[in-house]
């Protein structure tokens, strides 16, 4: 998160704690239209959709940072790219909206994948059918990474199944 110094940082504090006051707000409402900010690299999956689940499991820690940030959301403590609490705390939100969403989220300037949809799943053993990520469309970046110790027989492991993925290409007739 350290890479987010400078003009972009204010940008990108709004996004992350608008994001955070929805999930708390609103309990994870699916958002259609949120303002992303240009220091956004790569495409979200739109509306942005609340895993119930993680987000229940990590209310407490949101709703803890969300306590460390309201002095700088209220304009008490500026927004400064040398305040290292703010850019750890920052950090710390950001890894749980991506848990929480689905989806990576990466700042301009930052040496990582592009924003965009990913399932990360360990299973020791899979009996039925797992299925990383479905959807009739996903476009940008989509990642799936999956480690499963067992597949028993008649067991189905599926990384990635769509109709499409990623952006569409002309088609020869």
């Amino acid at each position: 998160m350290s890479a987010l110094i400078g003009a972009g940082l204010p940008a990108t504090y709004t996004f992350l704690y608008q994001r955070l006051a929805h999930l708390l707000d609103r309990r994870g409402t699916p958002e259609p239209e949120p303002q992303v900010p240009p220091t956004l690299q790569g495409e979200v999956q739109l509306p942005l959709v609340a895993d119930a689940q993680q987000l229940a499991r990590r209310q407490p820690e949101l709703m803890q940072l969300r306590d460390a940030l309201t002095p700088y959301q209220r304009g008490a403590v500026p927004i400064d790219s040398t305040d290292e609490p703010l850019l750890r705390t920052l950090g710390r939100l950001r890894g749980f909206l991506e848990e929480v969403y689905g989806q990576r989220l990466t700042f301009t300037g930052e040496q990582r994948p592009a924003s965009g949809p990913y399932v990360r799943q360990k299973t020791d053993t899979v009996r039925g059918e797992l299925t990383g990520m479905e959807a009739e469309d996903i476009t940008g970046t989509a990642e799936v990474l999956q480690d499963t110790n067992t597949v028993e027989a008649g067991g189905k492991v599926i990384g990635m199944q769509a109709d499409q993925i990623g952006r569409a290409r002309n088609k020869r007739p």
